[in-house]
């Protein structure tokens, strides 16, 4: 019997569209495996065909997830959404059931949230979001993953993030609520980080007892920190603003602002990295750099977070 949903919405498929439908337990369970099985290749998912549907260019989604999936023994269907008649000439609801019946599980990096709300609602296959402009959950599992390898209790963690308030910094503040860490998002006033990733923070914060917390001050929100994290401040298909720019230099990660966080402190990025914005070519190559150990990081996380949905589905 083929293990596909057929498009009938099967009782035991789960989705990962946002950081939340994994709960806190199944979160730390799930970055507690990705470290202990680093590098394993097995069948797990032998006879299992991953989709994963682009409308954005990508390195670290698309190759982590192929060799993820190659590793488990499945294999990958990749797709450019340009290559789709998704939400033109058929409507998203009828190419998710479509798909189910050719596939076991889909990722999609694509803008609208809602986009992939309405895939995942209408496919009976699970269904990850790749990347939206709201959300990143998958670079948020390989965030966290990384910073347990330094810090076996995240609950006395400090995160700060500067810079834009984007994507990136909802997922972070968001997973970082759910397992208990100190999360600092710190941006200028006019990019704050959205109310609805705030509040669904604070949430979590309140059952888990992390702190989150919003600032427009880098100096004082790097006080103690454990790790600084950045990204780009200009996202893919956002054209460069020199006004944005010039709000945005304050919260470069350089040595001088590095210098004030204390001597332990790490530095993140999801890169891309644009060296030389929001952050300095220097401190990406320094010694306190963990960016490309948190790249690879995807790989580890993304491979259990596959075996989890799809090894019985």
């Amino acid at each position: 019997m083929s293990p596909r949903g057929g498009g009938e919405g099967g009782e035991m498929k789960r989705d990962f569209l946002k950081v939340t439908d994994l709960e806190p337990g199944e979160i730390l369970a799930l970055i507690e495996a990705a470290r202990a099985n680093r590098g394993e290749q097995s069948e797990l998912l032998k006879g299992r065909n991953l989709g994963m549907i682009f409308s954005k260019p990508s390195t670290r989604t698309r190759i982590s997830f192929t060799v993820a999936t190659y590793d488990l023994g499945g294999h990958v269907t990749f797709i450019s959404e340009s290559e789709l008649q998704l939400g033109r000439g058929e409507t998203i609801s009828d190419t998710a059931r479509i798909l189910s019946s050719y596939l076991d599980a889909v990722v999609i990096r694509t803008f609208r949230q809602e986009d992939v709300e309405e895939l995942a609602a209408a496919a009976g296959i699970p269904v990850i979001n790749g990347l939206t402009d709201e959300r990143h959950p998958c670079q948020a599992l390989a965030d966290i993953m990384t910073i347990s390898q330094f810090h076996d209790d995240l609950g006395r963690v400090k995160v700060v993030y500067l810079g834009d308030g984007n994507n990136v910094a909802a997922s972070l503040m968001i997973i970082g609520a759910a397992v208990g860490c100190e999360v600092v998002v710190c941006t200028p006033p006019e990019l704050p980080l959205e109310p609805w990733a705030v509040a669904e923070a604070e949430a979590l914060a309140a059952d888990s007892g992390a702190r989150v917390s919003l600032s427009h001050d880098p100096a004082e929100a790097v006080r103690g920190a454990d790790f600084l994290y950045t990204d780009v401040w200009f996202s893919m298909g956002q054209q460069k603003n020199p006004s944005k720019s010039a709000k945005l230099q304050p919260y470069q990660i350089n040595d001088a602002l590095l210098a004030q966080a204390g001597e332990s402190c790490r530095v993140m990025h999801c890169l891309p990295a644009h060296r030389g914005e929001e952050i300095t070519a220097e401190v990406m190559d320094g010694p306190r750099s963990i960016v490309f150990q948190q790249a690879e990081n995807r790989l580890h996380a993304q491979k259990e977070l596959l075996k989890l949905l799809m090894k019985d589905a």
